[in-house]
This record gives structure tokens, sequence and C-alpha cells, in this order.
């Protein structure tokens, strides 16, 4: 996608390498901490989407190396999300680092994500409604469709690894500033603007997206979603749901 890519300063979009992988992978270290504890396990997950990018579905599949077994739970991608204990030992990873943490770990070589998506025997909905739409949307001059998305997490991110997403603010570090940082992308004829915002500080945050579409397409919609998600998991919050406000 090539793109104009400015925030409000200069914020750029790129996701963490290996990154292109469809599904999202973490390992779940013995203890909490930035460095130093080993991996117990690995988990993959991969969220259902409708056409327009709303989640529908979670699906959850993990491997201890305690065991050398693959098991699929709802319950378990629930408690990455609900549990600070248990978030505070999941790391987003990407795939070429899962494969190597899988390999250390002795589990050989990591199946590919077609076989890894054949585990996923315990779905999960998540509750879904159509955009809510209090009146005809505001499409600027020149546009022909506007969307607003949220993209809701659980925790909140370490600000030093947010580069990959927003322009921080000058108040990004006090836990009182609801918007930690915005974001800007231009990929002619469409126009994406976010911001980050504290959601209660320490307990979770979102990403609200703007997009003004130039044509009936989404094209770029769908991969910038992504990118964008990636690198927030990348900076520690975990995805709960994306909901499509307009």
């Amino acid at each position: 996608m090539t793109s104009d890519i400015r925030g409000r300063g200069r914020a750029s979009v790129t996701a963490p390498p290996g990154s292109q992988a469809a599904l999202d992978y973490y390992l779940i270290m013995s203890a909490a901490g930035p460095d130093g504890a080993p991996a117990e396990g690995l988990v993959v997950e991969e969220f259902a989407l409708t056409g327009d990018f709303r989640t529908v579905g979670l699906d959850t599949a993990g491997w201890t190396a305690a065991d050398g077994a693959w098991w699929s739970s709802a319950a378990f991608g629930r408690a990455m999300r609900e549990d600070p204990g248990l978030r505070a030992r999941t790391r987003a990873v990407s795939r070429s680092e899962a494969e190597a943490a899988y390999r250390g770990l002795g589990g050989g070589e990591l199946p590919g994500e077609t076989r890894l998506r054949a585990l996923f025997r315990d779905h999960q909905p998540l509750p879904d409604s159509p955009p809510l739409r209090l009146g005809p949307p505001r499409v600027p001059d020149g546009f022909q469709d506007t969307r607003v998305y949220r993209v809701l997490f659980a925790g909140e991110p370490h600000l030093s690894r947010l580069a990959d997403v927003v322009t921080l603010a000058r108040e990004a570090g006090d836990p009182r500033t609801r918007i930690i940082g915005t974001g800007e992308l231009r990929t002619d004829p469409d126009v994406f603007t976010w911001e980050v915002r504290r959601i209660g500080p320490g307990i979770a945050c979102c990403l609200d997206l703007t997009a003004h579409l130039g044509t009936a397409s989404c094209e770029a919609l769908g991969p910038l979603l992504r990118r964008l998600t990636t690198a927030m998991r990348h900076a520690e919050p975990i995805p709960v749901t994306v909901e499509r406000f307009c």
C-alpha cells in the first residue's frame, strides 16, 4: 500500500517483523516482568470478522512445554483479557519469534497456519450489533463514505513501544491524560486518522479510527486495522473487540 504517512508530527504505521502472519501469536512466560523469565507455552488466536471488519468471535489454541500437547480453550482466551496476572505474563510475538520459541521448548517445527486453525475447537462468540447511526453519515466533500471504528484493548500500552502507531501527546505519561497520541495515513483517495485513548488508567485502552473513503472500495481499511492492532499488541495491550460506530 503506497502512502503518504503522516502523524501530527510524524507517526509511521510500520508493523513488527513477521507480523504479516494472519494469526496472532503470544508467549506465556513463567513469571511477570520485562525480561528474563523463560517462556512456558505458546498461544495462537484469530478473531472472526464480519465483512466490514467487526469482531463476532474469537478462537484460541495453546501449547505448553510441560505436557507437549495442543489444546483449545475459549476460557483461556477470556482469562488473557480479564486476569491482570495472566496478562502480565503474556507477550505478543511475531510468527518467526513463535517458531523459535516453540522449537526451543522442544516442540519442533511450528505447524503452518492452516494446521493451527484446525486446532480451534472451542469457539468464543462475541457480541455484535450493526453500526449505530443516529443520523445520516457526515461524509466530507470529495469522499464517498466515512466510517468510525473502535478497537478495544485490555491493559495499557508501554509508551516507548508506540512509535509505530502514534505521535505521542506531550502529556502522554500522565495517567490522567485521556488521548495518548494521534496518527494519520493518506492513501490516495482515502484518508485515515486515529487516536489512542486510555479507558481507566492501567485497565483498558482503545484505538479510535476514522476512515474517509474516496471510493466504494475499503481495500485499504482492513489491512490498516490489522497493522494498527498488531502494533498495539506489541506495545502490550491485548485486543478484545472491534466495533463500528458509523
